[in-house]
């Protein structure tokens, strides 16, 4: 087994976080110390690289999208090792997560900021319900749906129910689109449309359904308006 102590000390990870700082330490470095040990043939560091180059942008970002069993399958990453780095990855996902209840939402860039960094690198499509009170004010978000890579059910019933229960009126539509473009589908506006029939006979209002990309994001309500405002 390789190990790190033959290194400088400036230049092993825990000693060189103890001197300088976290924000110094690579990548490769940060998740080194997670891994803790090479193999025989390779540092904890070396380990640590290889792991990276499983997804082609090579960044710590991309591991949440790095199933268990992948992980697993890396020589000199055990049961324990992928857990504990799929649970480091669990614990920035969720530091992440902004305290979004009590949000004002005015615009479409007010919904997108509570739900950017949670949703963009999902690999499957969440739909999520934001429910807001008169004064456009977030009082609950809730996950609606979990799906496969290009799809989500939309239940209209269990929406309108999560509404109806909070004595709200007032919700927005989310969901993201895995492949990172936020454009909409036909069936995302067929959707739109028919939940905000729905929406309108039970006396709720729909303000919007936003679609997620990667950093991007699509308003279907605002970009009718604007064709509407165009014809």
């Amino acid at each position: 087994m390789i190990s790190l102590k033959k290194l400088p000390s400036s230049e092993k990870p825990y000693e060189k976080l103890e001197m300088y700082g976290e924000k110094v330490l690579s990548n490769s470095e940060l998740l080194a110390i997670l891994i803790k040990t090479g193999t025989k043939d390779k540092t904890a560091i070396e380990l640590a690289q290889n792991i990276l180059s499983i997804n082609p942008k090579g960044s710590l970002r991309e591991l949440q999208n790095i199933s268990l069993e992948e992980l697993k399958k890396i020589k000199g990453i055990g049961r324990v090792k992928a857990i504990q780095i799929k649970a480091a990855c669990e614990i920035a996902k969720r530091m992440q997560k902004p305290l979004s209840l009590n949000v004002v939402i005015k615009k479409p860039e007010d919904v997108a900021s509570v739900v950017m960094d949670e949703l963009r690198f999902e690999r499957k499509e969440i739909v999520k319900l934001l429910i807001l009170n008169t004064k456009n004010v977030l009082q609950k978000m809730v996950d609606i749906s979990i799906g496969r890579i290009d799809s989500a059910e939309i239940d209209m019933r269990k929406i309108m129910e999560e509404i109806i229960k909070t004595g709200m009126q007032k919700f927005i539509l989310v969901h993201n689109h895995p492949s990172g473009n936020s454009n909409p589908s036909n069936i995302d506006i067929q959707i739109t449309e028919k939940m905000d029939m729905a929406a309108k006979i039970l006396g709720l209002q729909m303000l919007d359904h936003i679609i997620i990309g990667d950093g991007t994001f699509y308003s279907i309500y605002s970009n009718k308006r604007k064709e509407e405002e165009a014809k």
